[in-house]
């Protein structure tokens, strides 16, 4: 059985319901709420949306913040237009106004070094800015991640070892329960903006989220079939070029993952032309390897990559196990579901029979108009992937 046979997503007005209901519950029974709020000191205005209606559900509720932390965390090494860095600067100031109506705020930086010290790695850096976030981690009876804006590592990185944290053994009675501790995703999801945002000069260096490199950098395993799931998303054949010709051997089988149902049906359409030449015509990729999942609902497609994982695991058990690899660069709600199935597929692992690997090759800019920031009208979803609900 997965992890979240049964589980908690609301999106649009259901969002509002749920909480409305969970803090009304929570005051009626006299219960606190200590918060820590994670988010991305980033240029998308999506954040603001998310967290006027979060902040507003709490204050309305009449329930009691004994405490409340906002996080905001920014990124170094990004060449953004000086139009983008007044929308980032901008965007902090206005979450932090928002938040202060029920507590404090501060920033932790991704990416830069202290000073005297040489320069880090990429992932060696996101391993301490994940590390540095972990440990704001205390008593807290909710811990919310925004990841509206917010670049994909870094909200990888966070959901995952946030998980790893709360729920450190699946084998318990009830895992998910995580001694009650609420932690939610909040996605400010517009797959139109996502397409709009280009991706440019993927970094030379590829990432490797913390925690998942193992399929990549076992010995004992490195003669092992491999299998790539790329996530496949608009305006990023530069980003799976960079992993493909770095990570994946000619051996590899390779099953492409496309958004269907979608709200645009022709759209995954246009992602098969759009990376026929890499993965089509280069590599030979057969149409039938493709797999298909559920562009706004993340455990549809958490389903889909995990059931599609287990199945090669058991069928490549008999010359010793196989090596997974996921590199996630579609919108927002497939990765967050892709994640999931890459964390339990690690949670899975016995004697080290098998690995899995998410390695990402990080743009280096990013470029998108105020304007279609301005515009975006985002539908707000919530998952929740531990806490009460599950007990």
């Amino acid at each position: 059985m997965t992890l979240w046979n049964r589980y908690i997503f609301r999106r649009g007005a259901e969002v509002q319901d749920m909480w409305d209901q969970m803090f009304q519950q929570r005051r009626l029974a006299g219960k606190v709420v200590r918060l820590l709020y994670v988010g991305g000191r980033g240029f998308d205005l999506r954040a603001q949306v998310v967290m006027d209606r979060f902040i507003g559900s709490i204050t309305s509720s009449g329930c009691t913040v004994e405490k409340a932390e906002l996080l905001l965390v920014g990124f170094s090494g990004y060449q953004l237009s000086e139009e983008l860095k007044d929308e980032t600067a901008a965007n902090a100031q206005a979450l932090e106004a928002k938040f202060s109506a029920i507590g404090n705020a501060r920033t932790v930086m991704i990416g830069s070094s202290a000073e005297g010290e040489d320069d880090l790695s990429a992932s060696n850096a996101l391993r301490m800015g994940t590390e540095e976030v972990l440990r704001a981690v205390t008593d807290q009876t909710d811990i919310v991640l925004d990841v509206s804006s917010m670049p994909r590592i870094a909200y990888l990185s966070l959901m995952l070892a946030l998980l790893q944290r709360l729920v450190p053994n699946r084998h318990t009675a009830v895992p998910l329960a995580a001694s009650g501790i609420n932690l939610q995703i909040l996605v400010g999801e517009d797959a139109d903006l996502d397409s709009k945002i280009q991706s440019e000069d993927p970094s030379n260096e590829l990432v490797l989220i913390p925690g998942f490199a193992s399929a990549l950098q076992t010995e004992s395993t490195s003669d092992w079939p491999l299998v790539w799931f790329p996530v496949l998303g608009e305006n990023r054949v530069s980003q799976l070029q960079k992993v493909l010709d770095d990570q994946i051997p000619d051996s590899a089988e390779i099953c492409p993952v496309l958004p269907h149902p979608s709200r645009d049906p022709r759209r995954g359409d246009r992602l098969l032309i759009e990376y026929k030449v890499p993965l089509f015509d280069a590599r030979e990729t057969p149409l039938t390897n493709v797999l298909y999942a559920h562009e706004s609902n993340p455990f549809e497609a958490y389903r889909q990559l995990l059931g599609a994982m287990k199945r090669y695991k058991r069928s490549l058990s008999v010359i010793g196990g196989c090596r997974l690899v996921v590199t996630p660069l579609a919108s927002k709600l497939i990765t967050l579901g892709a994640a999931l199935a890459c964390y339990e597929m690690k949670l899975d692992i016995v004697n080290g029979d098998y690995g899995v690997a998410i390695p990402y090759a990080e743009p280096k800019r990013y470029v998108v108009s105020a304007a279609a920031l301005r515009a975006s009208k985002p539908d707000v979803s919530a998952i929740v992937l531990t806490g009460e609900a599950y007990a």
